[in-house]
């Protein structure tokens, strides 16, 4: 399945699976919370999904680097600064953010398969293919990095 390495943005990813959210939150059973916890939930996630989101994309346009999840190559530096101190992948932290913040806001328990199904689908096919060209563009210095961050938090 190496075939849908870097092919699909990972926001594609997203809205997929929030479709699958919307569509599945009257077949799954409800979020056991009120209609106002779940709105109190749903802007908490949002507010840290955007926060991460917009910390990461910072970032690269600080650095003048690609913000392109499809093409890693093109990669001129290897960010390691602001958000990236505490985790390699801040814009897909935010990503599952906004899907958990999603499935609350429609109380969908569906987003307790699709989260994982999100995390595992961008760690296989969008993380790990870019850590292998970011590990042969920047060596030692993407080895040291990995050492000291962690890859989700």
């Amino acid at each position: 399945m190496h075939w849908l390495e870097l092919k699909v943005p990972p926001p594609v990813v997203a809205l997929f699976l929030a479709v699958a959210i919307y569509l599945a939150a009257p077949v799954f059973p409800s979020l056991p919370l009120g209609e106002n916890g779940r709105l109190i939930l749903a802007c908490i996630f949002a507010g840290i999904g955007i926060s991460f989101d917009l910390a990461g994309l910072y970032g690269f346009h600080k650095a003048h680097t690609t913000i392109n999840p499809l093409a890693p190559k093109k990669a001129s530096v290897l960010v390691t600064t602001g958000i990236y101190r505490f985790t390699r992948n801040p814009m897909y932290i935010g990503l599952a953010c906004l899907l958990m913040a999603w499935g609350c806001y429609w109380g969908s328990s569906a987003v307790v398969i699709d989260l994982p199904l999100f995390i595992a689908y961008i760690t296989v096919f969008q993380i790990k293919p870019e850590e292998r060209i970011l590990r042969e563009k920047f060596p030692k210095q993407f080895d040291g990095y990995c050492l000291q961050v962690r890859r989700w938090l």
